[in-house]
């Protein structure tokens, strides 16, 4: 009894964040539409779409990285997970726009980095720039 309390808690608790992350997705996608994405490079998709979750400097301590379940990469740490052009490497610029444009969920990840696919190639180009810029930055 006691066990299934618990485990109906800990349901509970992933609902209510996961309602977060989404809710949080969409308003973030309306905001990109809204201001054009395109505008001024990857700092700027970057600051709109990224930050909160992975913070501003790339470290995985965004405002909301304490509040979900499974912490957000930190880019410093340079320690991608997903190959998702089957090219035997991690964390390549193409995984990396591939992420971006289609969310972790469809490469087994969690479902709480949403995909943004409705980015242009050169504004994913953008931010997997950016997020470079953010790891040479950690590296300092």
């Amino acid at each position: 009894m006691r066990r299934q309390r618990n485990s109906n808690k800990r349901l509970l608790v992933f609902g209510r964040w996961t309602l977060l992350a989404l809710s949080l997705t969409s308003t973030l996608a309306a905001m990109a539409e809204q201001t054009g994405a395109a505008q001024t490079g990857g700092q700027v998709l970057y600051e709109q779409l990224c930050a909160s979750c992975h913070g501003d400097y790339g470290e995985g301590d965004g405002t909301i990285a304490n509040e979900v379940l499974l912490r957000p990469r930190s880019f410093a740490l340079n320690a991608f997970k997903f190959d998702t052009d089957a090219d035997w490497q991690r964390g390549t610029d193409a995984d990396l726009g591939n992420v971006i444009k289609n969310g972790t969920a469809a490469y087994g990840g969690s479902a709480l980095m949403p995909p943004w696919s409705g980015l242009s190639d050169d504004d994913i180009s953008a931010l997997v720039a950016h997020i470079r810029q953010l790891q040479g930055r950690a590296a300092l």
